[in-house]
């Protein structure tokens, strides 16, 4: 560590759209303070998406163990540093336990639903208005690799159909109807980007065949979450399941399209000003009379229609043309 650096303890989410979310914080301490290190910990999902990170010390994957033992191995890697400030966003004891000079520590409050940039940025005490927006670091080489992922005419329709539970997750089969109404219509002439991680090979294959193979951009299990996100850079619109590839494009700047169904949009919508949230026929209060827990293996995206979706999508093209 260079002399009269800052070190930063930053403990961020074990799930990829909940690390999202919060990684403006990151970016806001990089320009506030000229000598910050970090430390960076994360689960192993989340955990590549700051790997490009400047003035970064160390990436530290934190995977649960049995009884909180997850917890202790944490402090044994990190009790031997005076840290200048520990921001924690999973609200553990664990900086009750270290040398620090300052700590931000999540607290679950009371009150209204509140959207989870802006519960982030009240940890910094960062006014709501002056939230810092969700974002993710590439390296130069990152974004080469995404202009040889992406080289081709036409503008791109990213399309993430797959989520962490089948309750969030729209039948493919209408993420193909919607593709091929858009890909035939205002965005006549593009080309299909389909992203998803390794195990969402049956989810993304009937998307394969929308539209020829030399416009279909396959990353789905293929390329890195920073690589994807390099890629989303370039999308002309993404749509997508509540999901952190939901996220991420957002983070990135596409016109975002978030489907929603058993998830609270106040608290989970995409972030940004070229972002609309589509859900079906019932609110979330009405899901929960099913799913009370949200815990059923149940599709509560059912009553989401495609023209819905579609109509949105058009509307978000036409705002961002």
């Amino acid at each position: 560590m260079a002399h009269g650096a800052f070190p930063i303890l930053f403990i961020t989410a074990t799930r990829i759209g909940d690390a999202v979310l919060s990684s403006g914080l990151i970016k806001r301490l990089l320009d506030e303070i000229p000598n910050a290190r970090f430390t960076i910990v994360a689960g192993k999902a989340a955990a590549p998406l700051f790997s490009e990170t400047p003035r970064l010390d160390r990436i530290i994957v934190m995977e649960k163990d049995r009884n909180g033992g997850h917890w202790f191995k944490l402090w044994r890697e990190v009790r031997h540093r005076k840290w200048g400030l520990i921001v924690d966003l999973r609200g553990s004891a664990i900086s009750q336990f270290l040398r620090r000079e300052r700590r931000a520590v999540f607290k679950r409050s009371s009150g209204p639903p509140i959207h989870k940039v802006i519960e982030a940025a009240r940890l910094l005490k960062i006014e709501d208005e002056d939230a810092p927006a969700p974002y993710l670091f590439t390296s130069a080489a990152t974004e080469a690799y995404a202009d040889e992922l992406t080289a081709g005419k036409g503008p791109i329709l990213a399309i993430a159909p797959a989520a962490n539970w089948v309750g969030k997750t729209w039948p493919v089969e209408r993420f193909a109807q919607v593709a091929i109404q858009l890909l035939g219509g205002p965005m006549a002439g593009g080309r299909l980007m389909l992203l998803g991680g390794p195990d969402d090979g049956q989810a993304i294959s009937a998307l394969r065949s929308v539209v020829p193979r030399e416009r279909t951009i396959d990353l789905a299990g293929k390329v890195e979450l920073l690589a994807s996100y390099a890629c989303l850079k370039r999308a002309r619109l993404f749509i997508g399941n509540d999901s952190g590839l939901m996220h991420m494009a957002a983070a990135a700047g596409a016109p975002t399209i978030g489907l929603f169904g058993p998830s609270d949009e106040r608290l989970y919508a995409p972030w940004g000003p070229h972002t609309k949230v589509v859900r079906g026929v019932r609110r979330l209060e009405e899901i929960r009379e099913v799913d009370h827990d949200l815990s059923q293996a149940l599709c509560h995206m059912m009553d989401l229609p495609v023209d819905w979706v579609t109509a949105a999508a058009k509307d978000l093209l036409a705002e961002t043309a």
